[in-house]
């Protein structure tokens, strides 16, 4: 059975990753106040770029591609298949930093810059997540997945500010702003797109459609925090995302020097804070 379900976690996460994304760019019009493109805009965005052919910058980019790619799948099938939050972490961890070994391989300045950034954006996320692995672990005596669907009380009141901290690892996955510094989504904020310059046709359709996985999984985490109810979920992760959107179009992109300060400073200060309340007992 957890076959089937991680089966179904590869096969399904795409179509939910079009329909996210989709919602996403209707939802920014609005605010933006454009008629904005149909809900399967990102489907057909992906297609067109799949009928394109590719121009290869380096011979070794197609192989960081598909590594890339294979781990957001299997990151999904292990989240799917109720699997060990660290194994997952560090899976979706290694794609990451290949996309940006892809990025380095190629001598061109845009390219060498969004790949720094991107390296960046990784540093500065990855510790918040292990952080909030270890809330999780502390509260549920494991990392298993399994584990966290078997307490009787969502994770959300014992954690609260550590969903908080991983609300800013969210915004930097998601690639919104202000923390989009490695390749923006918006047209008016990129004449080439950082770390995705060198990459075009199908290797690009096959990035794009490896952080549809990756949003699924990003957002199948945020879920993990209200296990209890399924519409407790729905909410919660409806609201997150309309959080992420707002943000998204409220803010301005900043530099990493910001994000870097403001991120680990935040962060690490409500990590510290909802730690020492978990080890106290849940009591001062």
């Amino acid at each position: 059975m957890t076959l089937v379900y991680a089966l179904l976690g590869v096969v399904l996460a795409p179509f939910a990753g079009i329909l996210v994304a989709g919602f996403d760019r209707i939802l920014t019009a609005k605010f933006q106040s454009r008629t904005g493109p149909p809900l399967l805009q990102p489907l057909y965005d992906i297609a067109k770029l799949w009928a394109k052919e590719p121009m290869i910058a380096h011979r070794f980019q197609p192989l960081c591609v598909y590594i890339y790619l294979a781990a957001a799948m299997v990151s999904v099938a292990l989240f799917f298949a109720q699997s060990d939050l660290l194994l997952i972490f560090f899976v979706q961890a290694v794609g990451a930093i290949f996309l940006v070994i892809g990025a380095f391989l190629v001598p061109s300045p845009f390219s060498q810059a969004g790949a720094n950034r991107e390296l960046i954006q990784i540093l500065t996320y990855e510790p918040l997540i292990i952080i909030v692995l270890a809330g999780i672990y502390l509260t549920t005596g494991s990392f298993n997945i399994s584990a966290i669907y078997a307490m009787d009380k969502p994770l959300l009141i014992n954690l609260p500010l550590l969903f908080i901290v991983f609300g800013y690892a969210l915004t930097i996955k998601l690639r919104k702003s202000p923390f989009d510094i490695s390749a923006s989504h918006h047209a008016h904020q990129e004449l080439v797109r950082g770390v995705l310059t060198e990459y075009s046709g199908r290797m690009l359709a096959l990035i794009e459609l490896a952080h549809l996985y990756e949003t699924i999984l990003i957002l199948g985490l945020c879920s993990l925090f209200w296990t209890t109810s399924i519409w407790g979920m729905v909410v919660l992760l409806a609201l997150t995302y309309l959080i992420e959107i707002v943000v998204d179009n409220i803010s301005a992109r900043m530099s990493f020097r910001w994000m870097l300060k403001s991120v680990w400073t935040t962060g690490l200060a409500l990590s510290a804070i909802n730690l020492i309340w978990l080890y106290s007992g849940g009591r001062f």
